[in-house]
This record gives structure tokens, sequence and C-alpha cells, in this order.
């Protein structure tokens, strides 16, 4: 609680949910009543115009009706009012209202009453002006060293200056190279307007040079009318301050010189009259509005700076004299006097706090109380001492990391997945071209035992599933209640998903404010990216899956997808993807095994993970404990190498799309900038067919960026491809080697790094990282291998020759027996016997065999005779190994 404060002189609320800014407050003898007493003019944005002339009240009074001399709506909003001499033939002050696309001047009167409800005040329009642009803010003065008089500027939306002479329109002028509109001020010693461009930059422009400059009647006209006739509006000086302007004054306050004051967003800046920098302040908070003032130090000005911390700073200079605390942030700030009183500070907030008051302090009037002095009883505190190094002790010796509270949530949060598909589907936009995309409702529930404050709800699926909705915003939660929102998930790109998962997330904040999260995951059905379909018995990718248990019926482990009338007999089952490709799932009748098929690599994951899943939780309804699943086939790598080829072929084209993107544009630019050399030269040449090179370069950019839009599509489609058989490589690897958790849990690690791909990190080059640290690692040979270091940077590799080199090694080292791990002690590990049952092939027995290139060798897993095609003439040196293609 500060005790350096405003002290409230006099203090009233503007109104209900008006709204007011910088140039809605002034302060001014507005009715020439000749006593030297200010009145405070407040416009509003709702379109009131409000006088007030205050009178000092005691604390705890109201404000007394007859402080209000004029309530008036005029029905536009009010951006700006000025007091000044704006009416010709006389010098009284009259009151200037501008709105947006109009400029009203006014007289204020007072009429003396009769009864005891005091005077009446009127206000009778002058003149008025009507824009024909959209009004900024304004100015006035007495231009061109006119006297007796002020005349009005007022600055466009569009940057453009009007001057009116009173009653009559002048001129009006575009300010060069304008953007956006700033503060605007007028220095009557200079004679030149002062304003900040959107370069952030101080600019200040004679009035003469306004005056004889290119007429500007017409936005369109301006460049013609400047190449044709007329002076071009030069600045006079410009000042470069690196921020944005909040506000502008200029000040004399004697006849040597006059000083213009900017303050910036995070600067204070006091200019000389040519634009030098007297001084400025550096601030560390954030200005709201400010006002300078006469010193009673000769060659010094005082500056009041309000904040949005609610306070008021009063410098010297750049020296800090006084801090006041305000009760609400200020828009603008005021000086006026009112009766005996001067330098009262008047205070108007945006929400309409309009104060009158004076810098001062609040005494405390609270006084500690005494002290009971009181002996120490040295007894009580060992026991308590005691008592409290037991509890320490029983708390210490619970090895729980998480707090007590952790064991049960406070806020817990659940998924439920519909079953059923959507009777009516909810897809929203989506890519895919079947004909109905199915959706499917999921049902999340969040449960709060104690208070969460701004809970959010974020539901995410991986593209390319989308929701109808991913964020939910929610009002705090009591104690013991929940809340329940409702979504639908479907297919939104035309392509298979490598995963049916999701993940809900909630963020809170608990009562003490410590943020808080909790989450999720629900996995999705397959029947929401395939429906059932006739078997297919060709196809060009065939895997087969053994267990150790007899075949169970397709109608017992994959009821949604087979017809109950086939009974036992269905031993073939299609699924149709709604990509629109088809994986075959065929059950062995004389074999404990399953074959899936397929004519893309790609989709055999999901049959293929969902086969492997179901089988599971049959044989785990039926507390069968030790059923497994394994593979002995090879490897499908030369079909992998295949999608990794596409996906880094279509990685190369948008970098290319890139370059040639750039290169256009800079040839596209490099012509704008001759076109409009010759446009702006006053005798223009012929443009030599740049028109036309312009329109054909512009051709050329549409073409490229939706070239490059195709192929990034098609990177995400590659990429979802390449992730899918990513799952299919690692789970076959898995059941090859029969991985533990952990391991597979590196393997994913490994392949699967990044969930979405990028050209700045892509998929290969981490990979290739990956997989190469663990071939210098755990799974090296020698401690030569793991001197090697590794690079520290990642960049994109100019082929994927090495990557695949490195993959084939990499199965190489495991089916030698080298086992995945992070730890050092496992680096070098001998290859005592193959995993899985698979014996180990000795060195000796590698011999030199005649091999076809192009042709396919199989090898057995269990030391079976390798049978092989040859050819005289052609040698080459292979290891034994349950790959497909592929030999050293």
């Amino acid at each position: 609680m500060s005790l350096f404060k405003a002290r409230d002189w006099w203090s009233t609320i503007l109104g209900e949910k008006e709204e007011f800014d910088q140039g809605c407050l002034c302060v001014a003898d507005v009715d020439n009543s000749g006593s030297g007493q200010d009145k405070v003019i407040v416009g509003s944005y709702n379109g009131y115009l409000r006088i007030f002339n205050p009178h000092p009240v005691k604390p705890g009074d109201e404000v007394q009706p007859e402080d209000l001399l004029l309530e008036v709506q005029l029905r536009e909003p009010i951006l700006q009012v000025e007091v000044g001499k704006f009416v010709s033939g006389t010098e009284g002050l009259h009151l200037a209202v501008l709105h947006c696309r109009k400029l009203c001047v006014y007289a204020v009167s007072g009429t003396q009453g009769n009864v005891e409800h005091g005077n009446q005040y009127q206000i009778k329009l002058m003149y008025e002006h009507n824009l024909q642009r959209t009004a900024c803010n304004m100015t006035y003065g007495p231009f061109g060293g006119v006297k007796g008089r002020d005349l009005i500027c007022i600055q466009s939306m569009d940057g453009m200056l009007m001057l009116f002479e009173q009653e009559s329109y002048a001129f009006g002028r575009f300010l060069p190279g304008f953007l956006l509109p700033g503060p605007l001020a007028y220095s009557s010693r200079t004679d030149s307007f002062i304003t900040v461009s959107f370069c952030q930059q101080v600019e200040s422009y004679k009035y003469q040079v306004l005056a004889f400059a290119t007429d500007a009647d017409e936005r369109h006209d301006t460049e013609e009318r400047k190449l044709s006739s007329g002076k071009r509006l030069a600045v006079d000086w410009v000042l470069n301050i690196g921020e944005q302007a909040l506000d502008i004054r200029v000040v004399s306050f004697n006849q040597g010189a006059s000083s213009v004051f900017v303050l910036g967003e995070r600067n204070f800046f006091c200019l000389k009259d040519n634009g030098q920098i007297r001084f400025m302040k550096k601030l560390d908070y954030s200005p709201s509005c400010f006002i300078p003032y006469c010193s009673v130090r000769e060659g010094t000005i005082n500056t009041l700076i309000a904040n949005h911390n609610k306070i008021l700073n009063v410098y010297q200079d750049i020296t800090l004299k006084w801090a006041s605390q305000l009760p609400c942030i200020p828009v603008s700030v005021k000086v006026a006097n009112f009766q005996d009183l001067k330098g009262v500070i008047v205070t108007l907030s945006d929400d309409g706090h309009l104060q009158c008051s004076y810098l001062g302090t609040d005494p405390s009037i609270f006084q500690a109380p005494k002290v009971d002095s009181r002996e120490i009883n040295y007894e009580e505190m060992n026991a308590e001492m005691k008592e409290l190094q037991k509890i320490i002790r029983e708390a210490t010796k619970t090895q729980d990391i998480l707090p007590e509270s952790e064991k049960q949530r406070d806020v817990t949060v659940t998924a439920e997945v519909s079953p059923d598909l959507d009777e009516e589907s909810q897809a929203i936009d989506s890519e895919v071209k079947a004909g109905a995309v199915p959706s499917l409702t999921v049902k999340i529930t969040i449960q709060s035992r104690v208070k969460a404050q701004k809970p959010c709800l974020a539901v995410c699926v991986q593209a390319p599933l989308a929701v109808t909705c991913d964020q939910f915003v929610f009002d705090d939660l009591e104690p013991d209640s929940s809340e329940t929102v409702v979504l639908s998930v479907f297919l939104k790109e035309n392509c298979s998903p490598p995963e049916l998962e999701g993940t809900c997330m909630v963020s809170y904040n608990i009562s003490t404010g410590i943020p808080r999260v909790t989450q999720c995951s629900f996995s999705l059905p397959l029947k929401l990216v395939c429906f059932p379909a006739q078997p297919s018995k060709a196809a060009n990718h065939k895997l087969t899956i053994d267990t150790n248990k007899p075949p169970i019926s397709f109608v017992t482990i994959f009821p949604d997808f087979v017809d109950p009338s086939e009974g036992d007999q269905a031993n073939a089952l299609g699924f149709q993807f709604l990509t629109g490709s088809k994986t075959t799932l065929l059950a062995s009748k004389t074999s404990q095994r399953y074959r899936i098929q397929s004519d893309q690599l790609e989709d055999l994951w999901l049959v293929t993970k969902e086969l492997i899943h179901r089988l599971q939780e049959h044989f785990k309804k039926q507390n069968c404990k030790d059923f497994a699943c394994t593979f002995s086939g090879s490897i499908p790598l030369q079909e992998y190498f295949e999608l990794i080829d596409r996906h880094f072929e279509l990685r190369l084209n948008a970098e290319k799309y890139q370059e040639l993107l750039s290169e256009r544009a800079v040839q596209f630019r490099a012509i704008e900038r001759r076109l409009l050399t010759r446009f702006k030269d006053k005798t223009p040449a012929p443009l030599q067919h740049l028109d036309t090179l312009l329109e054909g370069t512009f051709r050329e950019v549409i073409a490229l960026a939706d070239a490059a839009e195709e192929n990034q599509a098609n990177m995400f489609q590659a990429f979802a491809k390449l992730k899918s058989a990513t799952h299919l490589v690692i789970m076959l690897i898995s059941l090859w080697q029969k991985l533990s958790t952990d391991q597979v849990a590196i393997l994913e690690a490994t392949f699967l790094p990044l969930a979405e791909d990028t050209q700045e990190l892509g998929w290969e080059e981490t990979v290739d990282a990956a997989v190469s640290y663990l071939l210098r690692t755990c799974l090296s040979k020698s401690s030569k291998e793991q001197a090697l270091t590794l690079s520290s940077q990642l960049s994109m590799p100019k082929d994927t020759s090495r990557l695949k080199k490195n993959i084939t090694l990499f199965c190489d080292r495991l089916a030698k027996g080298g086992r995945l791990s992070l730890s050092t002690d496992s680096a070098t590990q001998p290859a005592a016997a193959m995993p899985g049952g698979c014996a180990t092939i000795p060195e000796s027995d590698l011999e030199e065999r005649t091999f076809i290139p192009g042709s396919t060798a199989v090898f057995a897993s269990h030391g079976q005779t390798t049978k092989q095609k040859s050819k005289p003439g052609k040698k080459r040196k292979i290891m034994l190994f349950p790959l497909e293609g592929y030999s050293s």
C-alpha cells in the first residue's frame, strides 16, 4: 500500500459502459467567464459531451449536481475536443468537437438562473465541416503566423492533412509514404506540424511547404498531380526514435525556445526545434499518457507521465521528483486551475473515471500494539521441537516421489469411445474421395475433487484424422463436480492414418495458483477407416505371422467385420480402406499361421496390429498366458526403402520449389521497381514490354506456389505412409527377434522420432543419426567403432544411400545377436546365441557363393539349407540373415 497517493480533490464516474481515449479530455475556460477558472470538457465514444465546473467536496460526500454544467448527446462518437479561437470576428474561446466524418465548432454560454438551481448552460453550433475522409485526430494553432485566431488541421486515417481556416476549407495534403496515422502536434515557433510516421520517425513539415505543395483533393490522382504541377511535399527534418509514439506535445514557456516532447512505448524524448535531441529518458514501465508543464526552476520543464501500473510520475527533465498512486489507469492527463487552487491534476480513464487530484501523502494511522514481554519456556520449546522432528522422520520414511495428494488425482479426465459409428456422419471438409466418410463419437468427462480454476481441454488426434472441435474452455470447476463434452472423430485427409489413437489433456490452476495438467489416451476402432469387403487372392505384399495356438475363427475375433451367417468356416477376410486400397487377412486351415496381404506395404500395418491385438485379448480372456506370435519371414526392406526414397524425393522437390519461388520473387520485385521508376519519372520512357514481363513473372509465381502446395500435400501423404511402414517394420523386427518392451521402445524412439516432418528437421537425417548412434554403441563390434564421433548438426542429406546402408547394417547386427540397450556396459556384446531360437552362423561358414544380381535370396532363420539362384562368373560374398534381397 503506497504512502504517496494522488489526493482526491474531486472525482466522478461518467455514464455507464462508455469508452474514452486520449483526445476526449480538455481543460479550458470554455464559457469565457473571465475568472481564470478552468472547466473540464469530456467527450466519449458514445457521443456524450459533458462540461464540469469542479468544486471541492468533503471526504465521503458525493459530487454536487451543479458541478455538471452541461451534458448533451451528439449522436456521433467524439474523437477529440479542443478549445481555441475558432470563430472569425471574435477572440473568444470556442469548443471544437471532432467526429469521424464531421468537425463541429460550438459556442458555450451560460445564463444566470433566477432560482436556486443555479445557472443554465447551453451550446450553440457556430459552423460545421463535413469530412470526405475518416478523421483520426486534430491540432490547432495560428498557422502561417496569423494573429488573434486559430486554424484547425485534421489528420485522416489514410494520411491526409485537411486544413480549415475557421469557417472555410483551405486545402488538403497527403503525407508522403504514409501507412498508419500517428500523433499530431503544431509548433507555433517554427510554424510546422510534427508527427510520428509508421517508420518510427519523428517528422516535421513546414506550413508554408504544405500550402505550396501539390493539391491532394483526390487520393488516386496524387501521383499524377505531383508529376504535373505544384511542388512535392518535402519533410523539414526527420529523427528516428525506433519505436511507436503515444503522444506528442510542443511547449514554449519562454520567448527563447520551444521543445517537442515525444512519449514512446519505452522512452521519453525531448527535442529541439530542429529535431536534435535535448535529452531522453528510458522508462522501465509501460506509459499510458503524459503532459509537460512549466517548472519553477529556470531552464527546466516538468512532465507528468502516467503508466499502466496506476502510477503518476513527476519528472524535472529526466530526474524523477515524485511518484504517486492513482486509483485507475489514465488515458489522458491535464493540469488545470480551479478557484484558488492552481496545478490541479485532471485524469481520465478509459472507462470514465474522471478525477481532479493533487500530490500528497496519506499518513498511516495504524499503531503497532505493544508486545507483551514474557519469559521463554525452554521445556515447552524442546517438547515441540521433538514432536516436529518425529513428524519429519515419519514423513521421510515413505519413498513416494509425488506428494500425498497426487495419489488420488485432483482432476481426472476419461474418454469413452462409442462402439458404433455415428448414424449421421459429422465429418467436416473431408478430402477423402469415398462416398460417405464415417465418424465416431467420443465422450470426454472431467471430474474434479477440488476447485479447478480456468480448466482447458485439448483433444489431439494425429493427422490425417481430425475432430469436430479440439479446444474447450470451461468455467471454474467446483469441488466434486464434473463436465462432459461430446465430439466426433473422422478421417480428413485422403490417406490411411499410421495410428488410431488420441489424447485428451486438461490444464488448470489449483487454488494456490499452481498450474496442473492431467491427461488420458483413447483408442479408435479399425472400422473408422475401413469397412468389410471381398477378400482378394492376388497381392504384391504378403506377410505371415506364426502363433503357438490353433487358428481362431474370424467370426470370434472380428465379429464387427464378419457376417455371423458364415459360421466357423470364415478363414478369409477383406478390409476396404476409405482411401481406396484393400487388405486381405487369411487364416491357415492346416497350420498355426495367419497371412496378411495387400498391394501397398503401408496398408498391412493397421490390419496386422489389429490381428495381433485381438488374438492377445482373446487368449487373455481364456487365461492362456503362453500365447506368442513370431515372424520368421524376411523383413521387406526393399519395399520400405522405396517409400523412403519417395518421401525424400518430395523433400528435394520442396527445396527446389522454394528456391524457384525465391528467384521469381526477386525477379518480380526488380521488375516492379523498374516500372515504378518509370511511372514516377517526369518524362516517362517506353515500358519496353516490362508490363508483359511482370505479368508473366506473376503467373510463374502463382504456378510455382500451386505446385509447391501440391507437393506439400503429397509429402504429407508420403510421410503418413512412411510412418505406417515404419510401424510395421518395428513390429516385424520385434516379433522376429522377440524383443522386450524396453527394446521395442528404443526401436520406436529410433525410427519414429518426429510427429511431424519439416524441411528444417526431416525424418531421414534424424533416423540416420539415431541408427548411427546405436551402431556405434550397443551394436558396435569393436572399441574402434565406439571411438567414432557423430556430427553434432543435423542437415538434409544429398541422398538416402547412407541411411539405407545403416538400416541394413542395423538389421544385420540384430541378426548376429546384438541387443538394444542404452547403457554403456553392453556396448560390445558377444554373439552367443541368436534370439528367438535362431542359431548363429560361424564366420567360417560364410564362403563366396555365386549370385545373380537382382535375384531374391531366401534365408532360413533356423539354420536350414539356403536356396538361391546362381549364375557362373558372377560371385558375391553374402551374410546370412533373414533379410530379403540384401547382401554385403
